[in-house]
């Protein structure tokens, strides 16, 4: 294994490795300021972060709102105060030691205000900014404006063509890095292109060193670039340290942060990633963003696969193959389906998935009336937390729809984020996890179920386990 050095990232010389930010209270002030203790960059998640009160103790999610939009503004406002919470935490755990960066996602609701209500109040404890999901023309105008660094996360040389060319070449001195997210194997929302298969990953080096290529071209051949998704063991890695052809490169880690003594998920989750498996993680299309994301196999993903399988197509009226009548709804309106569609419609009602959800697609669903009620009162209690979202046709802007019917084939990701954060449910949730958590079972670090502290795990990490 070859000897680490150190990388200028944030102004300071720090340890090639950043911790990843994970939303909804799971990258905290604990974990990240841990990581920038142990050397490192820490990152705490800013996206709905817990908001402590006086004493410590969590102020819990209540909505009052009657409408979306008043619900909308109880969450920026939850945000904003968690986020500084957040921060001030990370500061003090830091020990003055690392940097702290604060993940966004540009995609979130309000990405903006929230980040203009943390930043002005805690600016000077936060270090970088990094920001994925989308493409944030933005970060760079808005970090900089308070002398922070900005941190975008690519997935491809196009995609930071684009940011450059249109915002970023304004504030290249603001510039910290830029993150390189592998597209089939990070954990959480994945920026795969349309023009990408799904099911055939491609060999990072070649697109990380397109994406240095494009870096050169704008006089941006010393800005590091991070290497995120799939990193695990860092020898496997060797050939990317101190390699001139790619230039600077740090490491980040997202899914190992996630079994350590300060990382803030229950201890169900903890033992859940004990066990995993190769093939575990499964990269799907369910999310309510739209995106593709990677979260663990489980109860949760299987229900929402068996959605889909439950589906047909159908017409308001008797138009080609589509000539047999089929009742929706309690006024049992008349849809038009196919001869065999219609019996395949008929063997799910018998088998007790009753009620038939249409789709934005002109499509139907079969699921059972629990979890009919289910989907419905989600998407009744929206509270905005997407820019815009599928599942509820919440949208932010002036008429607060997508002008789209919501989809009732995807799920409220606030909701079920919100429970595998604060309770010990683990299969009945989304679970985020990057394809090589299965290392977790393997990997003799974590034998006995051995759950380490930060500190321990960047000192093994640095050995190129």
């Amino acid at each position: 294994m070859k000897p680490l050095n150190s990388i200028r990232i944030s102004g300071q010389e720090v340890l090639p490795f950043v911790e990843g930010g994970k939303g909804i209270s799971i990258s905290n002030g604990e974990s990240s300021g841990a990581w920038s203790a142990a050397g490192g960059v820490g990152t705490f998640s800013a996206v709905n972060a817990d908001a402590l009160d006086k004493n410590g103790n969590l102020i819990p999610i209540i909505y009052k709102g009657k409408t979306r939009k008043e619900r909308h503004v109880e969450l920026v406002q939850y945000s904003i105060q968690g986020g500084i919470t957040q921060a001030k935490i990370a500061s003090e755990r830091s020990n003055g030691q690392g940097r702290l960066h604060m993940n966004v996602l540009w995609e979130m609701a309000a990405v903006e205000e929230i980040l203009h209500g943390i930043l002005e109040e805690v600016s000077p404890l936060i270090h970088g900014v990094t920001c994925g999901a989308g493409m944030p023309y933005k970060i760079a105008q808005i970090t900089a404006s308070y002398g922070i660094y900005y941190y975008p996360i690519v997935s491809s040389g196009r995609a930071f063509r684009a940011l450059w060319k249109r915002a970023y070449h304004k504030f290249p001195e603001w510039l910290g890095a830029v993150v390189y997210e592998d597209p089939w194997r990070a954990g959480g929302h994945n920026g795969l292109s349309n023009s990408e298969d799904p099911e055939v990953p491609e060999d990072p080096y070649p697109r990380v060193l397109e994406l240095r290529r494009v870096m050169r071209e704008f006089g941006l051949g010393h800005v590091p670039i991070i290497m995120a998704g799939g990193v695990w063991y860092l020898r496997e890695w060797e050939n990317w340290i101190d390699n001139p052809e790619l230039g600077p490169i740090a490491f980040q880690f997202g899914t190992r942060p996630l079994l350590t003594q300060e990382s803030p998920i229950s201890d169900a989750w903890k033992k859940r990633l004990l066990t995993l498996k190769p093939g575990d993680i499964y990269l799907n299309r369910f999310s309510p963003t739209g995106f593709y994301s990677s979260a663990v196999s489980n109860p949760f993903l299987d229900e929402l696969k068996e959605r889909a399988v439950r589906q047909v197509a159908y017409s308001v009226t008797p138009v080609g193959d589509h000539t047999e009548g089929f009742p929706v709804g309690a006024r049992g309106r008349l849809v038009y389906l196919t001869a065999h569609e219609k019996e395949m419609a008929e063997a799910w009602t018998a088998q007790g998935f009753t009620e038939a959800m249409r789709t934005p697609d002109s499509t139907l669903i079969f699921v059972t009336p629990e979890k009919s009620n289910e989907i419905l009162t989600d998407q009744i209690n929206c509270m905005g937390c997407l820019s815009a979202c599928l599942f509820s046709n919440w949208a932010q802007n002036e008429s607060s729809s997508t002008g789209r019917k919501a989809d009732p084939r995807s799920f409220c990701i606030q909701k079920t984020l919100q429970a595998i954060s604060h309770s010990e449910e683990v299969d009945t949730q989304l679970m985020f996890a990057g394809h090589a958590a299965y290392h977790f079972s393997d990997d003799p670090f974590y034998a006995g179920g051995f759950i380490p502290t930060v500190k321990q795990l960047v000192e093994r990490i640095q050995t190129g386990d």
